[in-house]
């Protein structure tokens, strides 16, 4: 039998993929796109999952990337709750579970990660917050009164134990760190959140070490927190297994050029699970976005716009977080109106935003040049 022919293939149901598309038809393309996920869901948008859809009884469909009959009428066939098992670049085809055989023109990989599980004894029992069915399923068993533990003080668990406690639960988190994001930002700006989580309820556990989860809650070293319900919160691993054995090359992530190119003609990567060459893999909703549509464009043989300054946004107990630009190391970090400056060989490499103080595209733009200190608090026309 003849492998059914699609002109652009998606392998992967996230806001990536989502954002190919859009980019694809809004250019133009008119042939033939094809979306195949292993979720059962239409792409959908996952920052909601950890806040507004945990705080609030909200529909699921708030958080779709697109309405579902977007697809319909752009022309965008879905096939979805079915992962691809194989992929073969020299005969430009891909393998679903059920033995269906597909061959492409061009292809994006947005496979995403896939959320860890801490490395300790009864790990399973806690719950992992990755997919949007994960969020109900969490909003569920979130019981005003009752006591919840957040192993983890990144991104996903600060928010997620904020929206705990927003939900009447006494909430108590555990970072290994001896200060949240595991030190990824400051001190400063750990001190900043401590004291907002501290004001809505959030007991934190830094520099704790979890030995187990059993049925009585957490256990560390010399005591065990009661919990009625334990979340981890510890990070994600890109889901990488389908190009790895397929020949791409990978390293933290499938490797790309400019353009989201992978080292297989035709291929193209983006999202999580997508890291530039000699650059750092970013796990968040405008990564995602951004990298599906340069994927597009290079598709297309369009122009390709000037890649922006990374941003990540996060909440912490009700106040907004916008973290943009790049510094996984600094000299010092200065606090700015609004917010923390990061500072490299003195210029600014990154900011903190609390609140919304400076608007994001500006304060993008602005450390795309890494302006000096002074220029930085130089105020602007």
């Amino acid at each position: 039998m003849e492998p059914r022919h699609a002109d652009v293939l998606l392998l992967g149901g996230g806001v990536a993929a989502a954002r190919c598309a859009r980019t694809l038809r809004r250019h133009g393309f008119a042939g033939s796109i094809l979306l195949v996920s292993d979720e059962e869901l239409p792409p959908y948008n996952r920052p909601p999952l950890s806040k507004e859809l945990l705080r609030d009884d909200l529909p699921a469909e708030l958080a779709f990337a697109e309405p579902l009959t977007w697809y319909e009428r752009r022309g965008v066939e879905l096939q979805l709750g079915m992962p691809a098992v194989a992929l073969d670049p020299q005969q430009q085809t891909a393998e679903l579970a059920d033995g269906q055989l597909l061959r492409y023109g061009q292809l994006l990989l947005a496979t995403g990660a896939a959320p860890r599980r801490p490395a300790i004894p009864g790990a399973e029992r806690a719950v992992l917050l990755r997919t949007l069915p994960d969020a109900e399923r969490l909003r569920a068993r979130a019981v005003a009164g009752q006591r919840a533990v957040v192993i983890g003080g990144g991104f996903v668990g600060v928010e997620v134990a904020s929206s705990l406690a927003t939900r009447g639960m006494a909430v108590t988190m555990i970072e290994l760190a001896d200060a949240l994001w595991a030190g990824s930002l400051g001190t400063e700006l750990s001190t900043w959140a401590l004291a907002r989580l501290a004001e809505a309820g959030v007991a934190v556990r830094l520099s704790a070490a979890c030995e187990a989860v059993t049925d009585a809650g957490v256990r560390l070293v010399d005591e065990t927190l009661p919990a009625d319900l334990v979340v981890a919160g510890v990070g994600v691993t890109p889901r990488v297994e389908l190009a790895a054995v397929a020949g791409l090359e990978v390293d933290d992530g499938v490797l790309v050029e400019d353009g989201q190119r992978t080292s297989a003609a035709g291929i193209f990567a983006a999202g999580d699970m997508a890291r530039p060459r000699g650059g750092a893999r970013i796990e968040h909703w405008h990564a995602a976005r951004e990298t599906g549509e340069r994927a597009a464009l290079a598709m297309l043989d369009a122009e390709l716009p000037p890649r922006p300054a990374p941003w990540v946004f996060s909440e912490v107990a009700g106040t907004t977080l916008d973290v943009v630009g790049w510094a996984p190391t600094w000299d010092e970090v200065v606090e700015v109106p609004g917010g923390f400056a990061y500072v490299v060989g003195g210029r600014v490499a990154q900011l903190a935003i609390i609140g919304g103080a400076i608007p994001v595209e500006a304060a993008r733009e602005l450390m795309a040049t890494r302006p000096s200190l002074e220029e930085f608090r130089t105020p602007r026309a």
